[in-house]
């Protein structure tokens, strides 16, 4: 039962579906676009990765202490998080765009040689997944949501 108490825990998973949940009207506000699956995929505006990261560091701040060395622990995986996301995650997701370009030009040329369109389903490629990762601005408002949340919420336990 103490688990259902644990502040910190509660306020990362709340951040996580806040900014799932989120990224869906801000892109329809953004771009008039309406794609409810972004709630359910990676990438996009706020980072729920940073938003849980802050949210949980936060709730382990509000908690123990900014002094204590679990803050320290949570504060120290929330950066290198945050960094990856922006970083090496952003960088796999512009390599997976050029790779789904060379696919689609090498299955150009394979159709113009051959009948692609008779070939089983199983044998096409898939596109790989380009919003991996984020760019800076997405992290940082994923951070500033994991914090909001996290002052939010508290006050509920």
């Amino acid at each position: 039962m103490e688990l259902f108490l644990n502040f910190p825990l509660w306020a990362a998973l709340a951040a996580i579906i806040f900014a799932q949940i989120i990224k869906v009207p801000i892109k329809f506000f953004a771009t008039k676009e309406f794609v409810p699956s972004l709630a359910f995929s990676t990438g996009g505006m706020p980072s729920s990765h940073s938003a849980a990261v802050t949210a949980l560091t936060t709730g382990i701040g509000i908690v123990e202490g900014v002094s204590s060395s679990m803050f320290a622990i949570a504060a120290i995986f929330s950066v290198i998080t945050m960094y990856d996301a922006s970083g090496v995650r952003r960088h796999a997701g512009q390599h997976a765009a050029l790779l789904n370009v060379l696919i689609k030009d090498f299955q150009l040329f394979v159709e113009q040689a051959k009948d692609w369109k008779q070939k089983e389903e199983y044998e096409k490629r898939e596109e790989l997944k380009e919003l991996l990762g984020h760019e800076p601005s997405e992290v940082l408002f994923g951070g500033l949501t994991g914090i909001a949340v996290a002052f939010g919420l508290y006050p509920l336990f």
